[in-house]
């Protein structure tokens, strides 16, 4: 059948004016999208919040005595603690405390440093250590108190106190490390990730045309996400932290770049059957429409669910990054076409690839065998090379091919047994060097650890003493003071004597600071406020503090970090199942199907089992983590449950469009082989971009990054090359119940008119050789690792 007839009609319906206007429109929409967002990159720190306390429920206990507090507090200024100790354990010497007076007096002349508001020098009892907390004023920007920090600890180094160890730790130290360790999140994360893209599309593509087009696809995706969130945060509509903001920079390059191979595939298949550039661009986007679509919404879904979280952060992360996945999605659905149109086949220069014949009828397409199958069929369906290789594999072994596979993913899932995620020390964030986790060890060893970053107590004025009775009677507690505006040093200790005053002999005890009835007393601990210790102690206190009356109520950072634990479980036992729910629903509409959904559900739950017990066995012997934040499984899950079923979407959705045609048992072969390079690579890809959130010296990022980068690897080379196709394979038709495909199968060679049976022929032979076409007998480039060719 010549094929110039159905050309000239597509190409008749549509000016050529409008052939030229469309793309050019889209082009210059997505370049003015690129520049704003541009200039939005440079505000992002601006709008970062990285408060633990902010991303608490508000009906957390923690979260509403930090909000009692208000009325209490005369400023937001934040707390650092200076701690000078001797070097040999000796007893500090009087002119080393007068070394010690004198740097205190040098920082309080530093700007930042509120002066009135800062303790006076306290030895430890020990004599071998002294510290002061000066109060740092907040400043502008999420680095304000940072930066105020970093001059007083460049003042530690200028003066040093000989003989002593000197450091800034505490609250605005544990928060300028922060602020430093995600100071490389807009250079060197995104430098990396790109690099990484830009090499594996290099080794791909060989072209280098190509690869810029996908990266600035990729990047305009990101700067229409980054300008969107900045908009949305400047207005107060979300928040958004650091660590969101990596993940939105990797899942966004991630995705973009995974839609672009996808859409590439199916362009660089259009134009072996389309003379026409722009015929072969309505014929790729008929293609991958369907398949990249789902793919996002499926992710946009998952994220979106993260809004039923009671973390405010995980609620946060939902819609920031399910606004970069639908950017991603619209670039390379709208983008990358208009681009890819304009360049044509010199994309993929220096690479030639074949024209359609129009003298003959070998593009045609017909009823028979569907509307992909061409004489690029038979090239690209040939037995020869890896994808073939595996193809023989599963067709010839099918039940031991999945049985072995599911084996070995049962195995990675043992080391569940050493996973530990019920949170880790906030001084344990920042991985490498920290400042403030040298000082609070400091503090440890000469005071009460809780120094500086006390429990908070608030109930009412008539139980003051009660309430301290009972916080001096909790083991752990080391003393108890309230908070007192008459006080020199803001607060006047309470033991079970009353309220002590605060000064040499003589001086008068302060009333307690009473806003509508309410006192807060401040609670030392003996642990650090960060530890283990710490949470139960305050776990504790809590409980026996229910005896004065339910309105007596327990904050502070322990009790944050405590009731941040409790609500990331939560959200897990919460989240999950509904991810599982509405991924299995859109499989189901996808696939118009009940058995294939619950098999890749399945699949892509195995595989992330798998994973996490990979990771755990890694995180414990080989990279010594200290543990994991209750919410990393949770964003593991979503990111891999989501994602691993993005593959299983490409390569499912081919082989039941395959099987329309050929039958199901061939289709999955054909399907397989057709989508083995662009899957492979846009697993590479995706885990490339993951493994570049390691470059940040965060814990959880660094978390995140390796049990996703691994589990896409897991997914892409087991999963879906050998697992899925080889169950699939060996159930047979009835993957499709119930529709009408698992009823009325096509007999289309040997693999449909062995549905039943799955056989091997008697003679032993592959039954592969007997149901394909013979082809050309050459090694098509698209069997070649790791070239796309869905």
């Amino acid at each position: 059948m010549n094929t110039t007839a159905p050309s000239a009609r597509a190409t008749g319906r549509v000016p050529a004016w409008l052939r030229v206007l469309i793309p050019t429109v889209l082009i210059l929409v997505w370049f003015a999208l690129f520049g704003a967002g541009g200039a939005a990159f440079g505000t992002l720190s601006d709008v970062q919040q990285n408060d633990q306390a902010s991303f608490l429920p508000a009906s957390a206990e923690a979260t509403e005595v930090d909000e009692l507090q208000d009325a209490f507090r005369d400023s937001d200024n934040v707390p650092a603690i200076v701690i000078v100790a001797s070097d040999d354990g000796s007893e500090l010497s009087e002119s080393q405390l007068d070394d010690i007076e004198a740097l205190r007096d040098g920082m309080l002349e530093l700007d930042g440093v509120v002066a009135d508001e800062t303790s006076p020098l306290i030895p430890s009892d020990d004599g071998e250590a002294a510290q002061f907390v000066a109060s740092i004023a907040p400043g502008d920007g999420e680095s304000g108190s940072g930066e105020v920090v970093e001059a007083m600890r460049a003042l530690l180094a200028d003066q040093p106190v000989d003989g002593t160890t000197a450091a800034v730790t505490g609250p605005a130290g544990f928060t300028a490390d922060l602020v430093e360790a995600f100071a490389g999140i807009d250079g060197l994360l995104l430098a990396v990730a790109l690099a990484a893209v830009f090499i594996i599309l290099i080794v791909v593509y060989r072209s280098p045309l190509l690869p810029v087009i996908v990266l600035f696809t990729s990047l305009t995706a990101l700067t229409a996400s980054v300008f969107t969130v900045v908009q949305l945060a400047e207005a107060g509509v979300l928040v958004l932290s650091g660590q969101t903001q990596g993940i939105l920079f990797i899942l966004v390059i991630g995705a973009a770049t995974d839609y672009a191979l996808l859409y590439i595939a199916r362009y660089r298949e259009a134009l072996g059957q389309h003379e026409r550039k722009w015929d072969a661009t309505w014929a790729a986007l008929r293609g991958a429409w369907e398949p990249i679509a789902a793919s996002a919404g499926t992710v946009i879904v998952g994220l979106l669910i993260l809004l039923a979280s009671q973390l405010n952060s995980n609620k946060v992360l939902g819609p920031v990054a399910a606004i970069g996945i639908a950017f991603a999605l619209l670039a390379a659905l709208t983008l990358l076409p208009a681009l890819l149109l304009w360049a044509g086949r010199v994309a993929f220069w220096p690479r030639r690839l074949p024209r359609a014949d129009v003298s003959t009828d070998a593009v045609a397409t017909s009823a028979e065998h569907g509307r992909h199958a061409t004489a690029l069929d038979a090239a690209d369906s040939g037995e020869r090379g890896l994808w073939g290789a595996i193809g023989r594999l599963v067709a010839r072994r099918p039940r031991i091919v999945w049985i072995v596979s599911t084996l070995l993913l049962g195995v990675m899932a043992l080391g569940l047994v050493r996973l530990d995620a019920d949170g880790v020390p906030s001084s344990e964030f920042v991985l490498g060097e920290s400042q403030a986790r040298e000082g609070q060890a400091l503090v440890s060893e000469h005071y009460p650890g809780g120094s500086g970053t006390p429990a908070v107590i608030v109930g009412a004025e008539d139980e003051l003493q009660a309430m301290a009775d009972l916080a001096l009677e909790t083991p752990g507690v080391a003393s108890v003071a309230v908070v007192a505006s008459d006080s020199p040093a803001g607060s006047a200790p309470v033991t079970e004597d009353g309220i002590q005053a605060f000064g040499p002999p003589g001086t008068p005890a302060p009333d307690p600071t009473v806003v509508d009835g309410i006192v807060v007393l401040q609670a030392t601990l003996d642990d650090p406020a960060d530890s283990a210790e710490a949470e139960a102690t305050v776990s504790d206190l809590r409980e026996r503090l229910d005896e004065v009356g339910t309105d007596v109520l327990v904050g502070g950072p322990t009790a944050v970090a405590l009731d941040t634990n409790a609500a990331a479980v939560a959200d897990q036992r919460l989240i999950i199942p509904l991810v599982l729910l509405a991924i299995l629903v859109i499989l189901m509409l996808l696939l118009r199907s009940i058995v294939a959904p619950l098999l890749l559900i399945a699949s892509v739950v195995l595989s992330f089992a798998a994973a996490l017990g990979v990771s755990a066995l890694v995180f414990e012997y080989v990279l010594g983590f200290p543990g994991a934040d209750p919410s990393v499984p949770l964003f593991g899950f979503v990111f891999l449950v989501a994602l691993g079923v993005d593959y299983n979407i490409f390569l499912m959705t081919r082989v039941r469009e395959e099987s329309v045609a050929h039958g199901t048992r061939e289709g999955i072969l054909r399907g397989l082989r057709l989508t083995g390079g662009v899957i492979t690579s846009a697993g590479l890809v995706l885990a490339a971009t993951f493994a570049a959130l390691g470059v940040l010296p965060i814990l959880f990022l660094a978390q995140i990054s390796f049990i996703v980068a691994f589990g896409v690897l897991l997914d892409t080379f087991l999963v879906r090359t050998l697992l899925v196709p080889a169950a699939a394979y060996d159930i047979g038709r009835a993957i499709w119940w119930p529709s009408r495909l698992a009823r009325h199968d096509r007999a289309h060679g040997a693999h449909a008119a062995a549905e039943s049976s799955a056989a091997t022929p008697e003679d032993g032979s592959d039954p592969v050789a007997h149901a394909l076409p013979d082809a050309d007998g050459l090694e098509s480039d698209r069997d070649r690792l790791p070239v796309p060719t869905t």
